[in-house]
């Protein structure tokens, strides 16, 4: 349990399994999509962005994501002071690999999804990530419509980052290879219609959900993310299980003035039949617990028979304590978190 790989490594062998399975702080793993040994309308590809003003009480999320058999756009504003939020998104046809999506989350690229619905586009460079977006049928909880903005995100080179690369458990070509890079400086705004929306990098952040895998058919998933200020240093938060074989490594950890600091295994408490209800988190190791009471309920649902997604992502304030690998403890109050429960079978 808990394998740390600390050296560069290439991900995939020539069968298409993990050289070394475990958690990383840095993406030491090299994917290459030629080495994949499945079906290209299996591989997933996918760069979501997170960006919440805590002061301000709004965020966005942004994504770009290639499914094999189907790509996605999406954009979704979110009013956390009214409940309210509004989301934009749309499909391209069999994209298989063609949207262009990075080997790696540090590649110097830029990559984007255009539509009439709405245009993302995806910049990076050493020390900076910019997210640039339009959409004519964003609306706000005031009635303007019309959305446009430019984010900067500040990712300092020594920061350190959760990594994983696992497998499943029924099909060990079957992978898993994620990065979630928290607590970002936020800088930047965006309108919607005539109103200013503007981010204060003293306070706010984003985060990065950067993924490549081949996944199996079936699956549930339970995520969670923080990226906020405590006492003045960056606090984040990723915790996660459900998908894949994690017998090398979970997930779970606190990200502290920089640095992660490792968990065991975490059990997020709900329920299912209300997911508005609070939601409890408990560490194996007594080092995490906290409770979210909800503020919005992102959801959606589609059911095709062969193809089935039921999406439930919860956005409210947290609060409880953690604990550092140093024995110190943080006590959290009411920060805006997010949390996930999801199923997909496709």
């Amino acid at each position: 349990m808990q394998w740390e790989i600390t050296t560069p490594c290439p991900l995939l062998d020539k069968a298409g399994h993990i050289t070394t399975e475990g958690w990383a702080r840095y993406p030491y793993w090299t994917y290459e999509r030629r080495s994949i040994k499945a079906n290209p309308l299996r591989i997933k590809e996918w760069d979501y962005y997170m960006v919440f003003s805590h002061k301000g009480r709004f965020g966005l999320s942004f994504t770009i994501s290639d499914l094999g058999y189907l790509g996605l756009g999406a954009l979704c504003f979110f009013d956390f002071a009214r409940s309210y939020y509004n989301q934009i998104d749309d499909l391209a046809l069999l994209p298989l690999g063609s949207l262009g999506l990075p080997a790696s989350s540090n590649a110097d690229a830029r990559i984007s999804f255009v539509s009439k619905k709405l245009s993302i586009t995806y910049e990076y460079s050493p020390g900076k990530r910019l997210i640039s977006f339009s959409s004519p049928e964003i609306r706000d909880a005031e009635g303007n419509t019309g959305i446009s903005g430019t984010i900067e995100l500040v990712q300092p080179e020594d920061l350190e980052s959760t990594v994983i690369a696992t497998s499943w458990q029924e099909n060990r070509r079957a992978f898993y290879y994620n990065q979630k890079v928290n607590c970002m400086a936020a800088k930047g705004a965006f309108t919607i219609g005539s109103k200013v929306y503007q981010f204060d990098p003293d306070f706010d952040m984003g985060s990065l959900d950067w993924g490549r895998g081949v996944w199996t058919y079936r699956n549930t998933w339970y995520w969670a993310s923080l990226s906020a200020q405590h006492e003045g240093k960056v606090l984040g938060l990723n915790l996660g299980y459900g998908f894949s074989d994690r017998s090398p490594a979970s997930e779970n950890t606190i990200l502290y003035d920089g640095r992660i600091h490792k968990l065991e295994e975490v059990v997020f408490h709900f329920n299912p039949e209300d997911h508005l209800e609070n939601w409890h988190f408990t560490s194996s190791d007594e080092r995490l617990r906290l409770t979210l009471k909800p503020i919005l309920d992102r959801q959606s649902r589609f059911d095709f028979k062969i193809l089935k997604s039921i999406q439930h992502q919860v956005f409210g304030t947290v609060s409880g304590y953690l604990v550092l690998d140093s024995g110190e403890q943080l006590n959290l109050d009411n920060i805006i978190c997010m949390s996930e429960h999801v199923f997909n079978q496709w």
